[in-house]
């Protein structure tokens, strides 16, 4: 790998119900083990940003989520607010819907109003994976990089579906230049993280970052 483990890794919770402490601790655990965000619900980036502060660690949040069914106006208004908030990154669902409709110019045009809104900052595109077919995988893919995206990303973690290598190696195929993939969901042990690494991914989605990085440790020992 051309860079160290944790900074593949987006240390993550947006569980609704995670209060305060919840995000003092995921913040702790980023710095200890450098991972390269935390991402957490828009409400909590400014909390997340001041207790980050003097570190590389970047703050994410999402971005119509984890339906992707919001109006354009909203994505880009709720982007606006958490750029203005300090977010460095944002993971938007795309509209699910539109792109099983075959509505490809709405979907483009609602991935650019959200590039548009983050003013150069890493806009990642959740494509929902479980729900769609490779067809649409590829689509999806395809109409993210046309519109402005940094990465393409497997799931929300909020409906049916898991980061799967087969997935990984179909987006990486589709990016063009430049275009990186997140893997996302599901992604619990060393192993996991590895093997979507080696599959194509430069950023893994996970709350179990802590784990995987122990992992690695026990790997090496074991050597």
């Amino acid at each position: 790998m051309a860079k160290k483990l944790s900074k593949y890794i987006d240390h993550t919770i947006l569980k609704s119900f995670a209060q305060r402490e919840a995000i003092e601790k995921l913040c702790a655990d980023a710095r200890k083990w450098d991972f390269a965000s935390v991402c957490v619900n828009p409400y909590n980036v400014p909390l997340a940003k001041e207790l980050l502060k003097g570190s590389d660690v970047k703050v994410c949040t999402v971005i119509g989520f984890p339906l992707g069914a919001n109006t354009t106006a909203i994505k880009a208004a709720e982007t606006e607010d958490a750029y203005k908030n300090g977010c460095d990154e944002f993971d938007m669902v795309i509209n699910i819907g539109a792109l099983k409709d075959g509505l490809y110019d709405y979907v483009k045009n609602d991935i650019a109003a959200v590039v548009k809104a983050a003013k150069g900052k890493t806009v990642k595109v959740i494509i929902e994976t479980g729900l769609i077919t490779d067809e649409e995988k590829v689509m999806a893919t395809k109409l993210s990089c046309e519109a402005g995206a940094d990465f393409v990303k497997t799931c929300t973690g909020f409906t049916q579906g898991k980061a799967e290598v087969s997935d990984i190696k179909l987006m990486k195929a589709n990016c063009t230049k430049g275009v990186k993939v997140k893997a996302s969901s599901g992604i619990r042990t060393y192993e996991d993280a590895m093997a979507l690494i080696e599959a194509g991914a430069d950023r893994l989605g996970t709350s179990s970052g802590i784990a995987i990085i122990e992992g690695a440790e026990a790997a090496k020992e074991e050597k």
